[in-house]
């Protein structure tokens, strides 16, 4: 596996990023979906990263820089990669990258329920904690916030 930046130009990744947008918007109640579109994930304070084995993408995520931390956004494992820990690698890369940015906390918002449940596993997994609302996010029942010291 190898994990490279990205600018979000690859039709894999692309495909990868519909995917994920779709089912964020589908599965979270109207207001509650911060799902970034690619326009918006291709902003200078975001940096994009791919897995890739060979010439088939794994997993993807991102990076947004704000005042004192990062935050992940579009954390994603490809359908067909789900259970080769390419998530657990993608996301070992973005603390390492955050902290090589000179950050000691990363951040990010989610959903809750069955779709969001494995992600949650595994944020939690790396020591994730529940933190208060960041970035102009607005508390819910559905959203959950999390943050790591790094």
């Amino acid at each position: 596996m190898e994990i490279r930046a990205t600018d979000f130009s690859e039709s894999e990744v692309v495909a990868l990023l519909e995917l994920h947008h779709g089912e964020m918007t589908q599965f979270s109640p109207p207001g509650t979906c911060h799902v970034l579109d690619l326009a918006s994930l291709r902003s200078p304070d975001i940096w994009g990263f791919a897995a890739w084995d060979d010439a088939s993408l794994l997993a993807i995520g991102a990076l947004r820089q704000h005042e004192g931390f990062a935050e992940i956004k579009s954390m994603r494992a490809h359908p067909d990669a789900r259970g080769t820990g390419a998530g657990k690698a993608m996301l070992h890369h973005l603390i390492d990258r955050a902290r090589a940015k000179g950050n000691d906390t990363i951040k990010l918002e989610t959903g809750s329920g069955e779709v969001f449940e494995a992600a949650l596993g595994l944020y939690r997994s790396f020591g994730f904690e529940p933190c208060e609302p960041f970035a102009g996010y607005t508390p819910s029942e559905f959203t959950r916030m999390l943050e790591l010291r790094i």
